[in-house]
Order: structure tokens, then sequence, then C-alpha cells
């Protein structure tokens, strides 16, 4: 992050800081003080997520979206306005929560290097793969804790209130369920080292990815990997597939729910039979899966 925030400090925040201290008859911030950090780090990471979640939510839902699931009996009146305005309030709170592990990052504190060479170009590959891993696995508990009834509806119901999603529901949170989620991203690069540029690039990624898995279109029938169709699974029967980019997990705490081939089906997905069977089903578990823990209705895996 020292190399965003160096470009930046050379062609914004610098004539800023300078505009203000002479506003004010006072000395500018030095660089290296906490207080210019933070305040840099908030304008930054808030507007990179607000631009890149709106970007790329905006695309997905203009591009590849099927705008059919509007129709679904699950999908709420002015859904996709809610899930942003949702978003919206969420961000700003997920931005100052996250700022601390960024200045412990432009402090020395964790293990990002700058040399190619440091570890050798194989390692580089090998440190993208364990990142994927660790977030994965950390993601899944976060998430499945998140389910337990002494938890779910302070933090995490919030976000199945969306039970047909839209693009715009990858970033619909309450503060701290996003904020929780996101800790693993962070934490990584504490506990084994990792290139900046690398780091960057993932952390691009895993927002792209947030995206895709609630996007509607399920190009990807893997069985490995946790595609828009495994996370449709979860925001509709709740309880199963907790990964973030694998089954792995689910598959190992068998909590996996194979989707069923009426949701690569475009045409099945969108009947209107489909649909209502889907509702019904909701509607008739919703009560329990609300008031039980996770484990009394994942104790053994299922398809659809």
């Amino acid at each position: 992050m020292d190399v965003v925030m160096h470009y930046l400090d050379t062609y914004v925040f610098d004539s800023i800081y300078n505009k203000a201290a002479d506003l004010t008859s006072t000395a500018p911030l030095p660089r290296d003080s906490l207080v210019r950090q933070s305040l840099s780090l908030f304008v930054f990471i808030y507007a990179y997520i607000v631009a890149f979640y709106f970007g790329t939510a905006g695309l997905s839902y203009k591009l590849i979206y099927d705008k059919k699931q509007e129709q679904h009996p699950k999908f709420l009146p002015r859904q996709r306005f809610l899930e942003m305005a949702c978003a919206s309030r969420a961000l700003p709170q997920i931005t100052i929560m996250t700022i601390p592990w960024i200045l412990g990052q432009l402090h020395g504190y964790s293990l990002v290097y700058k040399d190619w060479n440091k570890y050798g170009y194989t390692y580089l590959f090998v440190s993208a793969a364990a990142f994927i891993l660790f977030t994965d696995f950390c993601i899944y508990w976060v998430h499945r804790l998140e389910h337990h009834p002494s938890v779910y509806a302070k933090c995490h119901k919030l976000h199945h209130k969306w039970i047909v999603c839209t693009p715009y529901a990858s970033h619909a949170f309450h503060p701290m369920d996003g904020y929780l989620q996101s800790v693993p991203y962070h934490l990584a690069v504490y506990v084994f080292p990792m290139h900046e540029y690398v780091y960057l690039a993932l952390f691009a990624f895993v927002n792209v990815w947030s995206v895709m898995i609630h996007d509607g279109e399920y190009v990807s029938n893997n069985p490995v990997v946790n595609g828009a169709a495994h996370h449709t699974v979860h925001h509709l029967y709740f309880n199963y597939n907790y990964g973030q980019f694998t089954t792995l997990f689910d598959r190992v705490f068998n909590t996996y729910r194979k989707p069923s081939q009426e949701v690569y089906d475009r045409s099945r997905r969108n009947s209107k039979r489909v649909q209502d069977e889907q509702a019904k089903r909701i509607d008739d578990a919703l009560p329990s899966l609300e008031t039980t823990s996770d484990s009394s209705s994942s104790s053994s895996k299922k398809t659809q």
C-alpha cells in the first residue's frame, strides 16, 4: 500500500495538505503523521471501494445479470436501490475499521515486501495460492459463525434480506459483517510474506469476485469453485456453502450443498413453477433457520 500512498501524496495529497496549512496558518502535516495518513487512507480507500463497487456491480448488472430474476417472488420491491443504499451506509464505517490494518502495513509491521527476487518468482504464485486458501478458510468460519443464532440477527441477517440477489448485494452488509469478512484479506499479509503488487492485484480480485458470486449468471459448473450458483444456494437455503472461493471447506466440514441442474438452465430457473416452489420452501424453512444454529440443519449433505 505504501507505493499507492507515495503516488497519491506526490500528485494529490501534498498539495491539499499544503493548502490546508496555508489557510489555517499552521505547518503542513508531514507524510509520516498518523493523523495525515489516517485521513488520506480514509479518502483513498473510501473513494476506491465506492468507485469499484458501483463500477463493477453496475457493469455486471447491465451486461451480465439475468434481469428475469427480478420477477422472482422473493425479489423485493426496489431491491436494487435498497442494496445500493445499504452498501452506501456500510462502506464508510468499514473503511474506518480497515484503516489500522493499512497503517500497520505502512509502518512495516506486515510481511509485505518490494523486491521481486526476495523469495523467488515461484513464490509469487505460491503466495497467491496461499492467500486464496487462507482467506477462504478464515471467511468460511467467520461466515459460518455469523449464522449462529446469538450473532445472526445482530450482524448477518441484513445481508440475507437479499434472497434473490443482484450484483449490488455484494457489498450490501451490516458494517460489522462486511468488516469481519474482510479481516482475513488484511490478516494474510501479517501471517506470510507477499509481494506488494501481488497483494494489490489480489485485493482487487476479491472485490470483483464478491460481485461475481452475486451476479446471478451461473457460468461455472465446477465442483471445486464456489461460483455464483453455489452462493445462490446459500442465499436461498442459508446454512450451506459458506466458502468464498472454493467448496473445499464446505466439503470438509459437511456444509456443502450442490446446486441443482435447474440453476444452470436459464429457462428452468426463470419458470414461474420453479420460482414459486423455491419461495414456498423458503417460507416454510425460514422461521426455523433464523432461530436455530447452522449445525442443526447442515449435519448432512443435501442436493436441491
